[in-house]
């Protein structure tokens, strides 16, 4: 009958299920392994569903970018445009690195089909900065 006094006061907070969160250390590696394969700090954390989803939809922008022969910014460019493109061409890792190879025939930026392709590789770079930020706040255990 007195099952109000077994109950923990409102005021205070619940545990966690999990009370243990990474440190900040592991959360970064996390946020990093991200950067470099996308989906990978998902896999890593056993969130295999978001692994699939991260990657699939990164690679997939990436992969149609370079095929419609997108322009991958170079760290070069001039101007905050330019900078702009390389930082969201940059955040999608592997896809970056692997750029060279796909723009050997260099970007068709003469038809609409390049500049689409080229903001095709930028959504896949912001896509994967979202998966990296999500892979943070997961491994600080900030998110489920």
């Amino acid at each position: 009958m007195d099952q109000v006094s077994s109950q923990q006061p409102i005021d205070q907070p619940i545990a966690s299920a999990d009370p243990q969160s990474s440190p900040p250390s592991l959360a970064v590696a996390y946020a990093l392994a991200a950067w470099i394969v996308p989906g990978l700090g998902h896999l890593l954390l056993r969130r295999w569903f978001k692994a699939a989803a991260f990657f699939v939809a990164v690679a997939a922008l990436a992969i149609t970018g370079y095929a419609m022969h997108g322009q991958a910014f170079s760290p070069g460019f001039d101007g905050s445009f330019g900078l702009a493109g390389f930082v969201a061409d940059i955040g999608s890792g592997v896809f970056y690195f692997l750029s060279r190879p796909f723009e050997s025939a260099g970007p068709d930026l003469s038809r609409a089909a390049g500049e689409y392709a080229t903001r095709l590789l930028a959504a896949a770079g912001i896509a994967n900065i979202l998966a990296i930020i999500d892979a943070y706040e997961t491994a600080g255990r900030r998110r489920p």
